[in-house]
């Protein structure tokens, strides 16, 4: 049986995407992602850069990549997990402690990303959605999250 506390439900405005997250592979990032959730931070946020077979990035509050939350950005936490179709991970900038807020689900196999961002989750339904959600870099008239919950969540 799953951790509900584990579950991660994006309602986008193309339907619902369920995430497993996960703690084991990278504990600080899935704290994160939850305190952020609880405190309705990925509400109304846009997937602001989504590139066709490659992935769809969302979490940045100016819907352009460039901000994240108030906290202070994470380390690193790169694992073994791949990157492959509906992985959920962590966006950052040159720098690899600067994951902050921003997170991508991978469309397809992206495995030259392996060990380089930090892996916390993988999408378990729902994925016909995140294909539906519009590409271009930056996206006209973009897709979102309409509200972010974690199941079993007060």
């Amino acid at each position: 049986m799953a951790d509900t506390d584990n579950i991660l439900v994006l309602e986008t405005t193309q339907g619902p995407v369920t995430i497993e997250l996960r703690p084991d592979l990278a504990p600080q990032h899935v704290e994160r992602i939850k305190t952020l959730v609880r405190e309705g931070f990925y509400d109304g946020i846009v997937f602001h850069r989504v590139i066709d077979g490659f992935m769809a990035q969302t979490g940045c509050p100016h819907g352009t990549g460039t901000g994240g939350s108030s906290y202070p950005n994470l380390p690193a936490e790169f694992n073994k997990e791949p990157h492959v179709r509906g992985t959920a991970s962590m966006a950052r900038a040159q720098n690899p402690n600067s994951a902050n807020s921003q997170f991508f689900i991978c469309f397809d196999d992206a495995r030259f990303l392996d060990g380089q961002y930090t892996v916390w989750g993988k999408v378990t339904s729902g994925m016909e959605n995140v294909d539906k959600i519009k590409r271009g870099e930056p996206v006209n008239d973009p897709d979102k999250i309409v509200k972010a919950t974690i199941q079993g969540a007060a």
